[in-house]
């Protein structure tokens, strides 16, 4: 069902350093900072030539990255993203295997403008799943 890995997103508190921090530091091809408001956060991709990293820092403190924070202060690994073929027909085999979706259940759109949705993390080894249509 998934196919390769999107992207690892890790959450800071502060973008524009972490972001510099990969650019002097490791020498990677880092993205401008994009505010994503109906996600509540601002986002950079770091690309890297099998996959992607994303920083993630709050819009505000109702967001879901601010209460990430937290509870990590230093930041740290928020979730992982796995393609798939298909959105819905992922999400209701998923669902008849009893993992749970966050929010309403349907697709919102994504940083990369391609619909995703968030599976619980206590059905995923601990771990937030994200799912990005290709």
């Amino acid at each position: 069902m998934i196919g390769r890995l999107n992207h690892v997103a890790i959450a800071v508190r502060d973008i524009a350093k972490a972001s510099e921090l990969y650019r002097t530091t490791l020498g990677a091809a880092v993205s401008e900072i994009v505010p994503q408001h109906e996600h509540g956060v601002s986002t950079v991709f770091i690309t890297l030539p099998n996959t992607k990293i994303e920083l993630l820092e709050p819009l505000g403190a109702d967001s879901p990255i601010a209460k990430f924070l937290d509870r990590n202060p230093e930041g740290g690994i928020h979730h992982i993203c796995y393609e798939v073929d298909d959105i819905i027909a992922a999400r209701d085999a998923l669902k008849a295997k009893g993992a749970r979706v966050l929010g309403d259940g349907q697709p919102k759109i994504g940083a990369h403008g391609k619909p995703v949705l968030f599976l619980h993390p206590k059905d995923f080894l601990g771990t937030l799943v994200e799912l990005e249509q290709v």
